[in-house]
Formats: structure tokens, C-alpha cells, sequence
């Protein structure tokens, strides 16, 4: 069994720590300062983003959302979005299944 908590997690911003990666899933911690943003973009692989901490607001295909710890967003693959952090946040990201289909490392 693996265990974290990621409110005492030392995750340093614009330092993403990878937690697990193996053939199915990556997961990732992220430390985002309130102000930032992850821009645009987009993953190979199907995403599910948890506010562990801290509240953000999600921007895809011209809808928003926002929340605070407890709230979990899911992204398909490839499909564009923008995080920004309306307080010091850390998040919890999921990418499955992992690497996805086009991901590089998969060349």
C-alpha cells in the first residue's frame, strides 16, 4: 500500500512531484500560488484533477467552474484547459491510462 498526504507533501511551485506512475496511472501533486495558472493545454490521457487545498477556477471551451478542497474535475484525452489558482492551491492529478495514445514516450 501507498499513502500521502498531500497538505504536508513538500512540493516546491512550478515542481510537480510524480507520487506513482506505472502501466495504468501517473499521479501527480502540484503546488499552484494563488494567481497562477497551469495555461492551455491538454493531455494524452483521460484526467481527473483534485483540489486537495486552496480553491481554482477551470476554463474549458468558453465554461468555468471553480472549488475549493473536495472538488474533483475529469478531462478527456486531449481536450484543452486552463487552471488557475484563486488562492495558494495544491492539486492532485490522475492520468489514465498511462502513457496515453500519442504520448511521446510511447513512439
Amino acid at each position: 500500500m501507498d499513502t500521502w498526504d498531500i497538505a504536508s507533501l513538500e512540493i516546491e511551485p512550478h515542481r510537480p512531484e510524480v507520487l506513482r506512475s506505472d502501466d495504468e496511472t501517473r499521479v501527480i501533486a502540484i503546488n499552484l500560488p494563488a494567481g497562477e495558472e497551469l495555461q492551455e493545454h491538454q493531455v494524452h490521457e483521460r484526467a481527473y484533477l483534485l483540489v486537495a487545498e486552496g480553491e481554482i477556477e477551470l476554463e474549458q471551451g468558453g465554461e468555468s467552474a471553480s472549488g475549493g478542497p473536495g472538488f474533483l474535475a475529469h478531462f478527456s484525452p486531449k481536450e484543452p484547459h486552463e487552471v488557475r489558482a484563486k488562492s495558494d492551491a495544491r492539486l492532485v492529478l490522475l492520468l489514465s491510462p498511462w502513457p496515453g495514445e500519442g504520448h511521446p514516450s510511447r513512439r
